[in-house]
C-alpha cells in the first residue's frame, strides 16, 4: 500500500416563550445557594467550570445513563437537548444537533478528544464503533466547534471519555433480554491499581437474532477497551488505550406505505441477504506532564485501523425488476478500508495575569483510504417482489478500485481571560489544510471512474465568546463561531466525473443561560442560529441517481432548554429543542427550485423528559418518553410524516451482594412509529403513497429484562 506522509425566523410564539421561560426564573437565581461546581473538557480541550465556558455544551455521566439502563450510544446522548441519535437498527444511526435528521458529514466523533475516523471519511454510523461500557461520560458540544476540533464539527461535537482504572479492585457483570425484539447483551469489565500502574478491561456483545418481530434483522457486536495509566513521576504520567469493534448487521431496510400501515405486514422485509460489517480498532498512547512554569503538555500518538463491508440495499437500481432480469436488476457490494497514524500535540498554559490561560497545539493525520466495488446480478421475485438472490456480474460498468491519501494538518489555539471579576472572554481558532491525493487503480473514463489528481482545501475558523456571572448560581454565556466542511472523498470520487464541490461554511451565534433555580432546580438554555453557505447536500434525481450538490445557503434557528431536579423521594427532567431549518438558496435545475423552503428530515420539536419515584433507598421506577414532532419528507414540503410520541416505563430494585435486577416496557402504548420517513415524490404530476413512500418502521411494545452484579466499590 503506497504511504502518504507528503433567531429570526423561528416558529411564531417561540421565542418569547423561551425568553419568558429564562427571565422567569430569575428571582429565584438570585437568591440561589450556590451550585456545586460542574466541570467539562470538550468546550476548550482542557478542564474548566461549565460556568466559564461560552459554549452549549451537555454531559451525560456513567451514573445517568447506567441509572437509565441504556441500550445504545443514542438513549445515552438522546439525554441533552438538542441531540437526536436517530436509530436505523442494530446501533446504525443518522444525526441531528442543530441539523436536519441526516447522513451528512457534519459533525466529528472523538474519543478522548481524538477523531476517531479521519477527515474526508466520515460515516453517519460511526458512533457503532464506540464501546460506551468502556466511557466514563459523554459531552456534546453543540454548533460549530472547528476552532477546536477541525472541519466536520459543524453541527457540533460528541465527545466519549474513556473509563479511567479504579484504585481498588472493581468488576462488573450485567445480562439483559428482549424477546420480540430479539437482543441480548452481556457486558463485563474489571480494574485495579498496583502502585502507579493501573489497568481497566471494559467489554460487551450484543446478539439480535432474525427472529423477531422484523423480518431480516438480526445483528451482533463485540466491543472492548483496554486503558492503562502510569504515573511517571509525581508531574507526569502515560495512558494507553486501545478499543476493538466488530459489528455485523442484517439490513431489512425500509417498508412500504401499505406495509407500515398493517400490523400484520410492518415487520416484512423486501431485503433476504443484504448486510453491513464494520471492524475497527483504535490505539493512543498519551503522554501529559509539567513542561513549564504553571504549563502542561500533552502529546498523543494515535492509530486507526477501520474496515467496512456492505451489500447494500440502496444500490440496487432497477427497482422494478422481475425475476432473472439481471440487465436491469443490479447491486453492488463493497469495501471500504482505512488505516491512520497521527499526532496531536497540546499545551495549557496559565498566566499570572488576568487569569488567563492559552490552549494551544498541533494535529496531524495521515491517512489512507482504499475503497473497492463490484456488480452483482439481483434476483427480484416478481409476485412478494422480495430480492432473493444474488450472483456476480460480468459487467464491470461503473464499478471503483481506487486509494486517497489523505493529509490534514492543523494549528489551534484558544485564549481565556477575566478582564473584571464576573466576566470571562474567550479567542480562538484553528487553521486546517487538507490534501486528498486520488490513485484510480482502474483505466479512468466514463465507466470506471476519474483520473488520477489531488485536490487541496484549507481554511480559518476563528471563535470569540464570553461567559456572565449574573450571580453564583446563575450565568449568562454568548459566543460567535465557525465552522467548515470540505467535500468528502466519496462525494469527490464516487462517480466518473469528480465534482466541482466548494468546502461548505458554516457560521453559529447563540445566547445561553445556566442557573441553578430555587436551590436545586438545573435549568440549561441556548438561543442559537447557524447559517451554511455551499452546504453540501445530496440530491436523488428522477432515475433514482444519488449526487452532492452545494445548495448555495441554509439557515438553522432554534431554542434548546434542559430542566432537571434530584429531590430525595423522586426526580425529574425534561429537555427539548424546537427549531426551523431552511433553505436560503437551493435552485437543482430551471424546474426544481427550492429556495425559502424548509429542509426535508428536520423535525419541528424533539422533547425528552423522563420522572423517577425512588419508593425506598434501594426501588426506583420512572416514567419517560419521547416527543417528536413532524417534518417534510421532501425538498418541495408537499408530503409529510406527523411525528409520534413514544413512552417507556423502567423498574429497578438492588438486592444484597451488589445484585441489582430491573425490567423495562418499552413503547409502553405500542405506538405505531417510524424512526425514518421518505418519499421519492417531487412534488409536481402524479403522487401516488403507495410507490412513493417509505418508513423503517419502530419495535412495538416489548418487555426488557436486566440482572447486574457489580464487585467492589465502583
Amino acid at each position: 500500500m503506497k504511504q502518504y506522509f507528503s433567531l429570526r425566523g423561528a416558529k411564531r410564539g417561540l421565542l418569547p416563550a423561551a425568553l419568558a421561560l429564562v427571565f422567569s426564573g430569575s428571582v429565584m437565581a438570585q437568591n440561589a445557594a450556590a451550585p456545586v461546581e460542574e466541570m467539562v473538557i470538550s468546550g476548550s480541550r482542557s478542564e474548566t467550570k461549565l460556568a466559564e465556558t461560552p459554549v452549549s455544551i451537555g454531559a451525560v455521566s456513567r451514573a445517568q445513563w447506567e441509572q437509565d439502563k441504556a441500550k445504545s450510544v443514542g438513549e445515552i446522548i438522546n439525554r441533552i437537548p438538542g441531540v437526536f441519535w436517530n436509530d436505523l437498527g442494530n446501533e446504525q444511526h443518522s444525526m441531528s444537533i442543530r441539523q436536519p435528521i441526516s447522513t451528512s458529514a457534519v459533525y466529528q466523533y472523538l474519543e478522548d478528544g481524538i477523531p476517531i475516523r479521519p477527515l474526508g471519511v466520515f460515516n453517519h454510523n460511526a458512533l457503532n464503533e464506540m464501546n460506551m461500557n468502556g466511557a466514563d461520560a459523554v459531552e456534546v458540544v453543540k454548533g460549530a466547534a472547528s476552532s477546536l476540533y477541525g472541519s466536520n464539527a459543524v453541527g457540533g461535537a460528541v465527545n466519549f471519555l474513556t473509563q479511567r482504572p479504579s484504585k481498588t479492585p472493581t468488576g462488573s457483570l450485567g445480562i439483559r433480554h428482549d424477546s420480540t425484539d430479539g437482543y441480548t447483551r452481556l457486558d463485563s469489565g474489571a480494574s485495579n491499581s498496583w502502585g502507579d500502574l493501573g489497568l481497566r478491561f471494559s467489554h460487551y456483545s450484543s446478539r439480535r437474532d432474525s427472529n423477531n418481530w422484523q423480518d431480516y434483522s438480526g445483528g451482533n457486536k463485540d466491543s472492548f477497551t483496554l486503558r492503562g495509566d502510569y504515573n511517571l513521576t509525581p508531574t507526569s504520567w502515560l495512558r494507553a488505550s486501545v478499543v476493538q469493534t466488530d459489528l455485523f448487521s442484517e439490513t431489512g431496510g425500509n417498508v412500504s406505505e401499505a406495509n407500515y400501515r398493517d400490523e400484520a405486514k410492518r415487520g416484512i422485509s423486501l431485503n433476504t441477504f443484504t448486510w453491513r460489517k464494520d471492524k475497527t480498532t483504535r490505539a493512543n498512547l498519551a503522554w501529559e506532564g509539567e513542561t513549564t512554569r504553571n504549563g502542561v503538555t500533552t502529546v498523543t500518538l494515535f492509530a486507526r485501523n477501520n474496515d467496512h463491508g456492505q451489500l447494500p440495499n440502496y444500490s440496487f437500481s432497477g427497482a422494478n425488476c422481475a425475476a432473472g432480469a439481471f440487465t436491469t436488476c443490479l447491486g453492488k457490494i463493497n469495501n471500504n478500508h482505512v488505516e491512520s497514524v497521527g499526532v496531536d500535540l497540546k499545551h495549557e498554559q496559565n498566566f499570572d495575569w488576568l487569569t488567563a490561560r492559552l490552549v494551544s497545539g498541533l494535529y496531524i493525520d495521515r491517512s489512507q483510504n482504499d475503497f473497492v466495488s463490484s456488480n452483482l446480478n439481483v434476483v427480484r421475485d416478481p409476485v412478494s417482489l422480495r430480492y432473493i438472490s444474488y450472483t456476480p456480474s460480468a459487467t464491470q460498468l461503473g464499478v471503483r478500485d481506487y486509494g486517497v491519501g489523505i493529509n490534514n494538518d492543523a494549528a489551534f489555539a484558544q485564549l481565556e481571560f477575566s478582564p473584571v471579576e464576573k466576566l470571562r472572554l474567550v479567542a480562538g481558532g484553528r487553521y486546517d489544510s487538507i490534501l486528498y491525493d486520488f490513485q484510480n487503480n482502474k483505466t479512468p473514463g466514463a465507466s470506471y471512474g476519474a483520473p488520477n489528481g489531488q485536490k487541496t482545501f484549507a481554511r480559518f475558523s476563528p471563535k470569540l465568546g464570553a461567559t456572565y456571572a449574573l450571580t453564583q448560581a446563575s450565568s449568562l454565556y454568548s459566543n460567535v463561531s465557525a465552522g467548515f466542511t470540505p467535500p468528502e472523498v466519496s462525494q469527490l470520487y464516487g462517480t466518473s466525473n469528480v465534482p466541482d464541490l466548494k468546502p461548505a461554511t458554516y457560521e453559529n451565534v447563540e445566547l445561553g443561560w445556566r442557573a441553578l433555580l430555587a436551590g436545586s432546580v438545573k435549568l440549561d438554555s441556548a438561543i442559537y442560529r447557524l447559517t451554511g453557505k455551499d452546504t453540501i447536500v445530496s440530491y436523488r434525481d428522477a432515475g433514482g441517481v444519488s449526487t452532492s450538490n452545494n445548495a448555495g445557503s441554509t439557515s438553522s434557528k432554534g431554542v434548546e432548554v434542559a430542566l432537571s431536579q434530584d429531590l430525595r423521594a423522586w426526580d425529574w427532567r425534561i429537555g427539548g429543542t424546537w427549531a426551523k431549518h431552511t433553505y436560503g438558496n437551493y435552485v437543482v435545475s430551471p424546474t426544481e427550485n427550492y429556495s425559502g423552503q424548509v429542509v426535508p428530515n428536520a423535525p419541528s420539536h424533539v422533547i425528552q423528559a423522563q420522572v423517577g419515584w425512588k419508593l425506598s433507598p434501594t426501588t426506583r421506577v420512572a416514567l419517560g418518553g419521547v416527543k417528536q414532532g413532524g417534518y417534510w419528507m421532501n425538498d418541495a414540503n408537499t408530503v409529510r410524516y406527523d411525528g409520534h410520541t413514544v413512552w417507556n416505563l423502567m423498574a429497578s430494585q438492588k438486592l444484597q451482594g451488589g445484585w441489582e435486577a430491573w425490567g423495562q416496557i418499552r413503547n409502553l402504548t405500542d405506538k405505531v412509529y417510524a424512526h425514518s420517513a421518505s418519499t421519492t415524490y417531487k412534488g409536481t404530476g402524479s403522487y401516488n403513497p403507495a410507490t412513493a413512500n417509505s418508513y423503517l418502521p419502530g419495535a412495538p411494545r416489548s418487555l426488557m429484562l436486566g440482572l447486574n452484579k457489580a464487585f467492589g466499590v465502583l
